[in-house]
């Protein structure tokens, strides 16, 4: 995606106006501007509900000594709220290697070890019956063929990530340098976000790769049933192929994941 709502220097805060309005292409629901070097300017779009925002305020001032970005600020920007955080340095992978997967698997593992104690206001972001809606929405025939094959059920552990796409973390000279975008937080199942984890950085290409599931689960210290576990993975990969197919975004690549996963 890209930018959604255009940022210009006069409608900012007077302190961040000498700082460049550098605009990514990250963001879905959030027009994100780097300020130079120094923060992450996001701008949620006005339908965001509050509650998402207040989740991901909360849970960040919460979690310590992991790398994560810090809230600078936070104010309302032409109507909508805009959050202003600490930059991650480094740079996103492409290709996720196994040292980054035991890396993202250590973090997981620390951040479930904290967030299992952190209450947020519960949104229900990946139940099976909004997911049912949804895909029965797109009338997507492979789609609505997929879903009754897992009987799957997730359960309500600790607060997840939800969304750690390779592209919501950074590394430098190949250690992690920091996770980030909280928007999809929510009070969840630890192994559904750890499937995504495997969803996006365990296959090559289309093809699963078990060893790198087995980095995964062992780093990350589970102990599940690795038919179990492939379950989880095929749920986040409709979860996701839905949500790509209705904000119109190319979803070939995790739906041929689904195909040889089913």
């Amino acid at each position: 995606m890209g930018i959604i709502t255009p940022v210009i220097h006069s409608i900012l805060p007077q302190k961040y106006r000498k700082y460049r309005l550098i605009p990514t292409r990250d963001g879905v629901s959030a027009s994100v501007y780097l300020l130079d070097d120094c923060y992450v300017l996001k701008l949620f779009e006005k339908e965001t509900p509050a509650l998402t925002i207040e989740n991901e305020i909360l849970l960040l001032s919460k979690i310590d000594g992991l790398p994560l970005p810090k809230i600078v600020d936070h104010f309302i920007l032409n109507g909508a709220h805009a959050i202003v955080y600490t930059q991650i340095r480094g740079k996103s992978i492409q290709e996720p290697a196994d040292e980054h997967i035991r890396q993202i698997a250590l973090f997981l593992k620390a951040f479930h070890i904290q967030s299992r104690h952190i209450s947020i206001k519960h949104t229900e972001r990946f139940a099976r019956s909004k997911l049912k809606k949804q895909i029965d929405a797109t009338g997507h025939p492979k789609l609505q063929h997929y879903l009754p094959s897992t009987e799957l059920h997730l359960k309500k552990e600790g607060v997840i990530h939800g969304d750690l796409f390779p592209d919501n973390c950074k590394f430098v000279s190949g250690r992690l340098s920091g996770v980030y975008d909280f928007s999809d937080i929510c009070i969840g199942d630890f192994h559904f976000d750890l499937a995504v984890i495997a969803a996006s950085w365990c296959f090559d290409k289309t093809q699963p790769d078990p060893k790198k599931v087995e980095i995964l689960l062992d780093y990350y210290g589970s102990s599940i049933d690795r038919v179990t576990f492939y379950e989880y993975i095929k749920y986040a990969l409709l979860h996701y192929t839905v949500q790509r197919l209705v904000s119109k975004r190319d979803c070939a690549i995790l739906l041929g994941r689904l195909d040889n996963l089913c």
